[in-house]
């Protein structure tokens, strides 16, 4: 590493069913009542060695010449998440070449405070491009972790290849996150994605894996408050191997419902009651302050997450925001649907996203997707499949052809960006999707009733979920059993979809070259087990010019 390094620049963060009505594929299970607040759940030296970093480090939004870098400082005992209390501390934070960090590039100091939850970022900047760096905070005499983050490509590098963790769907009371641990032990990744529900909102015992609480949540009750979304948020942050993953790499994420409430859009949520909950702007104000306190994200446009990283000449990744802007969805069946002033993304994002896929002169056009984009049709779906599966999608249980809550219930603003993909010959764009709970491998068809017949627009890789319930954990079945039946039904159906997994839980590893862009998938063993092992189960590639996606047998 012989690039000329200058110091760093340091900015602090901003600071009727039951259960509920299910619209997405991400069943209603729940969580058991904790016992004691977040503060008997930490470790037990909280109290006697402080200030302490109980909550790891982080960084996030990687750029050719900086990193964001994260951290929360528990400066005194009573200082808990959510609590409001603990006095100003300074926090300083050093950037260095090596992991002994005698080699410092770029150092600074912060000042955290109970109105930021004592949460610090730090916008380091004057970083030499695809390095590997590492780094510490430090407080009264006590120094956080030691970890590993890296820089993007310069803007016009010629890239070889890239590789990401791709994650969603980590619910906490549904098991542990074995995926992190697995991701942070490969040791080669540039960064990771998460693509939403990185927390849950339910109270304790309302959605957990299959029914039992695995590990309760804290507090005990559904988050509402802003103290409630911080203490949650600070929950998530004490796990051993989401700490691990954080200490290994840089995160890009985005949120979906769940980091506010379940099926959430611009102006409620399915699981939000006016007025016996408060109002839903206060519910999502202090939802979007924690989240942008405790993650090591850059705030983008409007205070939303949509916001585009590149990478080099090989690939630029548009990050959306599919529950700021978005209409209430539809009822199920409803031909309101493809109402032209119904949206997923308004009309802002939307042309901002038209414009950057237009714009990009990269080799890929990566698209961080909360929300499946492909068609998913199931009214043809045997009676014994459909039952279940409409009730994970909070369908009629006689069957409709549309999941609302998707882009199926907008329909007119997928099919304004697909003919946009395809009016201006713009190639190798790739959805990357989580929160549907079923692994995926689709083409984005711009015709799904005439496909294979009519073009293929762009393709989609849908991740599982880490721990959330999935359709065979619904009907309470050995896992593989219904995907078994389910999966040939569901692409007779749907004959752009390649591959789905309607059982599993796990994660993708993302390979990129200039030829190809490849999803190896991984499924855990238990995901009530801490110790679950991991193993490739499938990869599917889309090559260079094709738009379509074809089954590969060996992980890259």
């Amino acid at each position: 590493m012989t690039s000329r390094y200058r110091s760093g620049e340091a900015s602090q963060g901003l600071n009727s069913l039951s259960p509920r009505r299910r619209t997405v594929v991400k069943a209603a299970a729940a969580t058991a009542v904790l016992a004691g607040p977040l503060a008997a759940a930490l470790p037990a030296r909280a109290a006697a060695d402080v200030p302490a970093f109980l909550h790891g480090v982080a960084s996030g939004d990687p750029l050719p010449d900086g990193v964001l870098l994260w951290t929360r400082v528990t400066p005194t005992a009573e200082a808990a998440p959510g609590s409001g209390l603990g006095p100003d501390t300074e926090v300083s934070w050093v950037v260095a070449r090596d992991k002994a960090l005698t080699d410092v590039v770029a150092k600074g100091s912060l000042t955290a405070t109970a109105a930021s939850d004592h949460t610090v970022k730090a916008d380091v900047r004057g970083l030499s491009p695809a390095t590997d760096y590492w780094f510490r905070f430090s407080a009264g005499g006590a120094d956080s972790p030691v970890a590993r983050t890296r820089t993007a490509p310069a803007h016009d590098a010629a890239v070889t290849g890239l590789r990401f963790g791709v994650v969603s769907c980590t619910n906490w009371e549904a098991g542990y996150f074995a995926a992190y641990r697995h991701l942070a032990a490969r040791g080669d990744l540039d960064a990771w994605l998460h693509l939403g529900d990185y927390i849950y909102e339910y109270k304790s015992g309302e959605y957990a894996a299959r029914g039992k609480v695995v590990r309760p949540h804290a507090p005990a009750n559904e988050i509402i408050t802003l103290a409630d979304y911080r203490t949650r948020h600070a929950e998530y942050k004490t796990d051993p191997d989401l700490q691990a993953l954080h200490h290994k790499a840089p995160v890009i994420a985005i949120w979906d419902d769940h980091e506010f409430a379940d099926n959430a859009w611009s102006g409620g949520a399915v699981n939000h009651t006016e007025g016996a909950e408060g109002t839903w702007t206060a519910r999502k104000a202090a939802a979007k302050q924690a989240y942008f306190e405790w993650m090591p994200v850059r705030p983008a446009i409007a205070g939303t997450t949509y916001r585009r990283l590149r990478f080099g000449k090989l690939a630029d990744l548009s990050l959306l925001d599919l529950r700021s802007f978005r209409s209430q969805q539809a009822a199920s069946g409803s031909g309101s649907v493809d109402d032209p002033d119904r949206t997923i993304t308004g009309r802002a994002q939307l042309d901002w996203l038209k414009a950057g896929l237009k714009a990009s002169d990269t080799t890929w056009r990566l698209v961080g997707n909360s929300v499946m984009i492909s068609p998913f049709v199931v009214g043809s779906l045997s009676a014994d499949l459909l039952k279940p599966l409409a009730k994970l999608l909070g369908l009629p249980q006689e069957g409709l052809a549309v999941n609302t809550d998707q882009w199926d219930g907008y329909t007119d603003d997928r099919r304004e960006l697909l003919a946009h993909l395809r009016s201006n010959a713009i190639g190798n764009t790739v959805f990357l999707t989580g929160d549907i709970h079923m692994a995926w491998a689709n083409d984005v068809p711009v015709d799904a009733g005439t496909y294979p017949l009519s073009a293929s627009a762009a393709t989609e890789f849908v991740v599982t979920s880490v721990t959330s319930d999935n359709l065979d954990d619904i009907v309470k079945v050995p896992e593989g059993t219904v995907s078994a039946v389910a999966s040939p039904v569901i692409r007779a159906a749907n004959r752009h979809v390649h591959w789905v997994d309607t059982d599993r839980h796990g994660y993708g590893v993302l390979d990129i070259t200039a030829e190809r862009a490849q999803m190896d998938y991984y499924v855990l063993s238990d995901r009530t087990s801490q110790a679950a092992t991991s193993a490739w189960t499938r990869s599917y590639r889309t090559r260079s010019g094709t738009q379509k996606v074809e089954r590969t047998y060996d992980p890259v």
